[in-house]
């Protein structure tokens, strides 16, 4: 059945990254058709919750409210009435997680292109895994559920419960592809196993020493994936056999540090090099391990030089906690399973954010490294875009083109997402 309600809804600027046919093939996916008939359906749900993430953190009633709010258009919503609080956490509560997971891996979806610096390498499209923590409220259910740093004992935990998330970022558009979200008790590396099924032939996937595993490092490579991944000091690889530009081949076996796992051995060229260290006395001594065996085709030197441009993978989930979000900001949601569902709506939105970010930059006459536009400038923007019904309509803005526009990025299907040309708001490089 049709959702009517949805004809009525808008999330401005972000209506061409979630438009209503993708919201509904995700329903369709992942919810039972018979409940989408309440007043409070699944749909209009959906877009509230990504309002929420947009304008957060706004009440429950007041975002509804902005998400509806198209007086005098005919069609017999204009007496609708925002439903009480209870309802709409009871509404939100039958959604679940899966929707938001859903979109957020459609919108980020291979988003870059050849236009796109920094986003591929050698032929290869690189990818990043990045970690964080976000804080979330201190009530029972999270205390339980969640967990939190170990306090010392006899004193009380330092913070509050914490959800851990690992996001799969995409080099060049900073757009999350995919994340893994639990409790902060789940290590990183198991959150990052999750992701496997986003990866796959000619990507080239970087990784810091807090995750590398033999047994993580096996999985992922399964997938096809080109792996590049910096491993802690204590891991000394054999040499087995000496590779012309200095690098050598070893065999990683059982696990990288402390951490059980599974004992299983996977091949590996060793890189090692060393970088500036300051305030530690020297240089510092680093080692990569990867599976690009042959050193013609991707030699130590330019391996190292790509490697230093992964610590950019850690900007969007700064820019997601400190800006969109807010610093210090708390989630407000009171279980797991609510915190997890917010945290996927947050994400959702990031990288439609940047989607849109991405189209502007690159769909111009001189296309520009999405890089040097403000992500604070589009979240602004799109703000105005969702509260400020005196602006032209949202669709309109996102097809104006920015400097005679250019061809749009290349369709990805399930089912069209709209239109991504660029937008006149995100023309202004960033102020660094």
């Amino acid at each position: 059945m049709v959702d009517q309600m949805l004809d009525v809804v808008t999330l401005g600027d972000l209506d061409g990254v979630f438009p209503q046919d993708l919201v509904e093939a995700v329903l369709a996916k992942t919810q039972d058709r018979e409940v989408r008939r309440r007043l409070l359906s699944p749909g209009l749900m959906v877009y509230f919750l990504l309002a929420r993430a947009l304008l957060y953190p706004q009440s429950y009633q007041r975002v509804l409210r902005t998400l509806v709010a198209v007086p005098g258009t005919g069609n017999g919503w204009d007496n609708w009435r925002v439903p009480d609080k209870a309802a709409i956490f009871r509404a939100r509560c039958k959604l679940g997680i899966e929707p938001f997971h859903e979109l957020l891996v459609h919108a980020g979806s291979a988003v870059a292109d050849e236009r796109t610096p920094g986003a591929f390498w050698r032929g290869l499209r690189v990818m990043a895994l990045a970690g964080t923590t976000l804080q979330a409220a201190d009530s029972p259910a999270n205390q339980t559920g969640l967990g939190g740093p170990r306090a010392q004992r006899g004193e009380r935990p330092p913070g509050g419960p914490l959800a851990r998330l690992v996001a799969l970022v995409e080099s060049g558009s900073n757009v999350v592809c995919d994340a893994a979200v639990d409790s902060h008790r789940v290590k990183e590396r198991v959150l990052a196993e999750r992701l496997a099924t986003s990866l796959g032939p000619a990507m080239l996937v970087l990784a810091d020493r807090d995750l590398p595993c033999a047994h993580l490092w096996r999985r992922l490579a399964d997938s096809g994936a080109e792996l590049l991944w910096r491993v802690p000091k204590n891991w000394r690889p054999p040499v087995e056999e000496t590779l012309p530009d200095g690098s050598w081949l070893s065999t990683v076996h059982g696990e990288f540090g402390r951490d059980a796992w599974p004992r299983q051995d996977a091949r590996a060229r060793v890189v090692e090099y060393a970088r500036d260290a300051p305030g530690r006395g020297g240089a510092e001594r680093c080692r990569l391990v990867t599976t690009l065996i042959d050193p013609h085709a991707a030699p130590a030197a330019d391996l190292v030089a790509l490697y230093g441009e992964r610590a950019e993978a850690e900007d969007p989930l700064a820019e997601l906690k400190t800006t969109q979000i807010g610093a210090d900001t708390v989630l407000a949601s009171k279980t797991p399973e609510l915190v997890f569902q917010e945290t996927y709506a947050h994400l959702a939105v990031y990288t439609g954010l940047r989607v849109l970010m991405h189209g502007t930059a690159v769909n111009r006459s001189e296309p520009l490294d999405p890089g040097r536009l403000s992500f604070t400038a589009a979240l602004r923007a799109a703000r105005r875009s969702l509260t400020d019904r005196r602006r032209p309509a949202p669709s309109l803005l996102i097809r104006t083109p920015v400097g005679g526009g250019g061809a749009p990025g290349p369709a990805r299907a399930y089912p069209p997402q709209g239109d991504h040309r660029p937008l006149t708001w995100a023309a202004a490089p960033a102020d660094r």
